[in-house]
């Protein structure tokens, strides 16, 4: 009920408009959001270079109407790539094809995302297209396809444990060699095309696991589920899958002290790191995929408040 919740939360204007003015919101965000601008996003990616970690780097925003929005998205995008390149650093960008025109026009969206691609190319640099709500799911694997047939393979997608329909999806992405994100999934769905219940998500996530690391190319598994951890370091140990074939990744933010664990331990660890205006609904996502997020939160504003005194210490959420 609360994961619900917070999911309804999370498309609610009302709750956007209060949250997002309430005193002190913005730096309870910067705990999961780097900032706004790319200026911040750079910063951040060095800070997790240096301290070892992959990054990928993701512009917040989505469901775009206006074709001028649409394009200073992607016009930002491309001052991302040349920052990347020019800051020398180990990253790589992910983007929402909603907030590239995918609801305005195929041809457009087809043209937007085109600067980005080739762009990157350029730049020798990878880009994720990131999955959004069903609605959207058959529509942007098409546009992958389509990028890819057309020999843009420099994307990747994301693919969502939660859904039906994955199965089929990692077995096309493995036979094309594409890259892919695994995730759980965050949005609210019909129990036709999607997983209600967290034990058949998680079977399905080690599922499709295992087929990545088995016949992908380089996935990412991306969990902060210490169950889902243990079953990925389990299969690569039995099939003596190197550290260097797959990675974890996580977000920025979310169980800093797992992230160092893995490091560690030698495995490569990807950070996911959001900027921009649009944080409100990333923010209740996450903390939708992981309420234990909500202690940070809770801890944050009490900080501020009167009840200061409440907070005892600085130990990360389990």
């Amino acid at each position: 009920m609360l994961r619900q919740g917070l999911i309804l939360l999370s498309d609610s204007d009302l709750a956007r408009r209060i949250a997002t003015s309430a005193p002190g919101a913005k730096t309870v965000a910067r705990r999961f959001v780097a900032g706004e601008t790319v200026e911040d996003g750079i910063t951040a990616a060095g800070a997790l270079n240096r301290a070892g970690f992959k990054v990928t780097l993701d512009y917040l925003g989505e469901s775009v109407e206006r074709r001028e929005e649409a394009q200073a998205a992607a016009d930002t995008y491309l001052d991302l790539i040349d920052r990347i390149q020019s800051e020398g650093l180990d990253a790589n960008v992910s983007l929402k094809l909603t907030q590239m025109g995918q609801d305005i026009d195929d041809a457009f969206l087809r043209a937007n995302v085109g600067r980005v691609l080739e762009r990157a190319r350029a730049a020798d640099m990878f880009v994720r297209f990131d999955m959004e709500s069903s609605r959207h799911t058959q529509r942007t694997i098409d546009f992958f396809r389509t990028a890819w047939d057309e020999g843009r393979t420099n994307c990747g997608l994301v693919l969502q444990s939660y859904m039906r329909r994955s199965e089929e999806d990692v077995r096309m992405a493995n036979r094309l060699g594409a890259r892919v994100r695994l995730c759980k999934g965050a949005y609210r769905e019909p129990p036709e095309v999607a997983y209600q219940d967290k034990p058949d998500v998680d079977a399905n996530f080690v599922l499709l696991m295992k087929l990545l690391l088995a016949e992908g190319n380089y996935p990412g598994i991306a969990t902060h589920d210490d169950a889902m951890i243990r079953a990925t370091r389990a299969f690569a140990e039995e099939r003596s899958i190197p550290a260097d074939a797959f990675e974890f990744q996580m977000l920025y933010g979310v169980r800093r002290d797992r992230q160092n664990v893995l490091r560690d331990a030698g495995y490569r660890v990807r950070i996911y790191v959001p900027f921009g205006e649009a944080w409100y609904p990333y923010l209740m996502r996450r903390m939708a995929e992981r309420p234990a997020n909500m202690y940070f939160i809770v801890k944050a504003v009490l900080a501020e408040s009167p009840f200061s005194f409440l907070v005892r210490d600085g130990r990360e959420p389990g």
